[in-house]
Parts: structure tokens; C-alpha cells; sequence
């Protein structure tokens, strides 16, 4: 199953009732698979009315939507258990296109001035977290830039669940040394995105990601990206060593 950031916030308990109420009510609206999941989340392990609430979201769905999108490879053996339960089962054709979200009941981002950086910073952390999580999800790209490295490690989860999310800012925030190592392993957890080279090469550059990552990845790297890591003080000294160990090989086999 691909990498489902906002998912982990709900089965970690990091998330208050509040964010779980909009969730249910399918205001709060990730990618279509995830937005999926959490619903099926919250019916099958919240014990409050949030459950309910998120029973009937699911019962508002179209079939046909819903059958198309548990036809796709990675859907979890709990969702398919789950609808076959209700009697709904993949769809011949899977769903290709998974960015929008199933239902979106919490309206749009109003778009308002863009202040500069530091006041655009102080504006958003003086917002309520389920402001904060609507842009994230809904929000500019220049805010999404500010809400990754948010504190609180759910608002960077929405932001990495976000349907506007373009592959161009996912590979800025594998170059950011000021997010937390949360984003960075989510980041290398999709697939999709992992597919893409320069993302790869910005998670291995970056300090910040951890040391088993960016090893698994050191394979992938050109030989100038190589030889710069094996000079580079600022990376994991594993890293620099192995990346110091490859530029040895393929001197010798050069010989």
C-alpha cells in the first residue's frame, strides 16, 4: 500500500476529536484511496459518534466510485474486507486517477493576500489546527512550503496527503534540511514519488534524512553526485564512507 501520512496521524491516536469529527463528515479531503481509508478507520476503531457519522459518509458514496477505487493494486486487505462486507467488491476497471477526494464537504480556501515570509509564518501558526489542516490541504503552494515544517507533525501530513500536491514541491521539501525526518521518510515511502530521480538524489543530499534511507538509495546516484557525497561533511558519515567505497569500485574497474 502507498504511503498514507494523514492515515498514520489517525492509527497513532495523534489526532484530536475535532479533526476526527471533520474527517468523518468528509470535510476534511485527502486523496481519494486515503480519504477512503481513514473513513473506514474511524467506523471500524472510533467508539464515539464520529464512527457513525463516518458510516453514513461512506453510505453516501457512489458504488461505482467506490468499487473503482478498491479495484486499484494497493488497497488494503481491511477496506476490501470491509466493503465486501457491505456487499461491494473491486470494480472491473480500477481507478486510474486517485488525486481528487471521494467527497469534499468543507468548501473551498478563500484566497487572501500573500504577505512575505516571516509574517506569512506568524499568520499561520496563529491559526486553529483544523485552519491550518484545510490549507494544507487546499491552501497555495507558497503555503504549503510554510506548513511542512510545521510542528505539529499532522499538519505536515496533510500536506504531504494533499490532492494539489505537485511532484515539483515534493522534491523541495527532500531538499529542506528544516523539516522533520517524519516528512522525509513519508516522502521516501511512495512509490510514485521515488520514481522520479531528482527526488531520490534530494532525500541523499539532504542531511536531514535518515541514514538507512538515503544508503538504500546511494545505488541510484550518478557517479558526480557519488563522488560529491563522499567528500560531503554535512551527510551521515555511513553514508559518506559507502559513497567513498563506490567511487573506489568503479575507479578499480576503470583500471
Amino acid at each position: 500500500m502507498a504511503a498514507m501520512p494523514l492515515l498514520e496521524c489517525f492509527v497513532r491516536g495523534d489526532v484530536d476529536p475535532e479533526v476526527s469529527l471533520l474527517a468523518a463528515q468528509g470535510a476534511l479531503a485527502p486523496r481519494a484511496d486515503e480519504q477512503l481509508a481513514i473513513l473506514v478507520y474511524l467506523v471500524t476503531h472510533d467508539e464515539t459518534h464520529i464512527a457513525t457519522i463516518a458510516n453514513q459518509t461512506i453510505a453516501s458514496l457512489p458504488v461505482e466510485a467506490v468499487a473503482g477505487l478498491i479495484a486499484r493494486k494497493d488497497t488494503s486487505e481491511k477496506v476490501l474486507a470491509f466493503f465486501a462486507a457491505r456487499g461491494i467488491l473491486p470494480g472491473a476497471v480500477a481507478t486510474e486517477d486517485a488525486d481528487a477526494p471521494l467527497i469534499d464537504t468543507g468548501g473551498e480556501v478563500e484566497p487572501g493576500p500573500e504577505p512575505d515570509e516571516p509574517a506569512k509564518v506568524v499568520m499561520l501558526q496563529a491559526m486553529t489546527v483544523p485552519q491550518r489542516l484545510k490549507l494544507a490541504m487546499k491552501g497555495s503552494r507558497e503555503q504549503r512550503a510554510v506548513l511542512v515544517r510545521d510542528p505539529n507533525r499532522m499538519i505536515a501530513a496533510a500536506v504531504l496527503s494533499s490532492p494539489k500536491l505537485a511532484e515539483t514541491e515534493v522534491e523541495a521539501f527532500a531538499r529542506m534540511a528544516n523539516v522533520s525526518e517524519d516528512v522525509l521518510r513519508t516522502i521516501s515511502m511512495n512509490r510514485g514519488w521515488m520514481r522520479k530521480l531528482a527526488v531520490a538524489c534530494a532525500l541523499v543530499k539532504n542531511p536531514k534524512t535518515p541514514a538507512t534511507i538515503s544508503l538504500h538509495l546511494l545505488p541510484r546516484m550518478n557517479q558526480r553526485d557519488v563522488k560529491q557525497l563522499s567528500i560531503d561533511r554535512n551527510v551521515p558519515e555511513a553514508l559518506r564512507l559507502n559513497a567513498r567505497k563506490m567511487m573506489q569500485r568503479q575507479q578499480e574497474r576503470q583500471k
